[in-house]
């Protein structure tokens, strides 16, 4: 077989092995700008490849999930949380026989655009930003403009589609969007009731027992009858949905984790410092936007966004530690040298 045809190759055994509901790489909707095909890889493979090697994935590994500046090496990040989202979300697409590569670059590409100290500094750039600020946008916002100076990654359109629609109010477009829209869910919220029964929170015994008599009494358990639900529930048909009763548990059991866990003050207690730490950042690279770096001021001369988005982009794309230490060597008094 020469090079130039494992492509094609690979193409025409998905059309032989995936189901007909699938999303097939020779059939997307395109990128924004045309690029010549890979001579191995399909178009999907390709842009799992691009965001997995992108700046803003490398990153996630020091933003936080849940826990702001978590004492111990086994709390979730933002980063293992998305390997946590992928391996659920192929799980699932291999068994409905639907496309594996767009599944996983969708799910690895879904939280880029989230902030140092996870929802409290979205929440506080959307306070402070003119233009507002949603992470999923943002994710799309990256892989468009942000990576590479301004000149994106180039994404298909399915893979952009199935950023942004991974919310809970999202309609992705694609069935693969769809398993990872739940299959982000199915992760948070086993792998938080992991971290907060790690963290003194909860124990097993203090879910309800409505959700546990369904779903199991252990982590592991639960995701698989919850990765099962979505397969059984979703077999031969074509649309991604869970079997009932598996759903209601699972809703049932993610409002309990808002109320005990997400609104926590245990977990929340550094949440309005973390804000600050953001809005002061804001604030002041607003205010002496020469001193970004050059990279960022850069994107505003070819045009990418006034000042403002700009100033978000770079402070949406730091970590939480890279935000601490910024904020202390601008704002904290520095300590006299001979």
């Amino acid at each position: 077989m020469g090079v130039l045809s494992i492509r094609e190759e690979l193409e025409r055994r998905e059309h032989q092995i995936l189901s007909p509901y699938a999303s097939f790489s020779d059939r997307t909707r395109g990128r924004k700008q045309e690029e010549a095909p890979c001579d191995i890889r399909p178009a999907y493979e390709r842009d799992r490849d691009r965001i997995l090697h992108s700046k803003s994935f490398r990153r996630l590994k020091h933003k936080t999930q849940v826990f702001l500046a978590p004492e111990g090496d086994y709390y979730r990040t933002r980063l293992t949380h998305t390997l946590e989202v992928a391996q659920i979300a192929r799980t699932i697409a291999r068994a409905l026989r639907l496309n594996e590569d767009l599944t996983e670059a969708i799910a690895l590409g879904h939280d880029l655009g989230h902030t140092p100290f996870g929802h409290a500094g979205e929440d506080m750039l959307n306070r402070v930003c003119p233009s507002g600020f949603a992470h999923y946008i943002q994710s799309v916002r990256i892989v468009e403009v942000v990576e590479k100076n301004g000149r994106g990654l180039n994404l298909t359109e399915e893979v952009r589609d199935g950023i942004l629609n991974h919310r809970t109010s999202g309609t992705p477009h694609t069935l693969e969007g769809k398993i990872v829209r739940i299959s982000d869910k199915i992760a948070y919220i086993n792998h938080d009731i992991d971290d907060a029964v790690r963290a003194g929170i909860l124990t097993e015994d203090s879910l309800p027992k409505a959700c546990t008599d369904v779903l199991g009494h252990s982590v592991r358990e639960r995701l698989d009858k919850m990765v099962r639900g979505m397969i059984l529930g979703s077999l031969d048909k074509p649309d991604i949905v869970m079997e009932p009763e598996i759903l209601e548990a699972m809703m049932e059991l993610r409002a309990f984790m808002f109320e005990h866990v997400y609104l926590n003050p245990v977990s929340k207690g550094e949440e309005e410092k973390a804000k600050q730490v953001v809005a002061d950042l804001f604030g002041y690279y607003r205010d002496h936007f020469e001193e970004l770096p050059e990279e960022h001021r850069l994107m505003y001369d070819c045009g990418c966004g006034n000042q403002e988005q700009i100033v978000c982009d770079y402070i949406a794309g730091m970590s939480d530690l890279y935000a601490i230490g910024m904020f202390q060597e601008l704002f904290l008094p520095k300590t006299w040298k001979n």
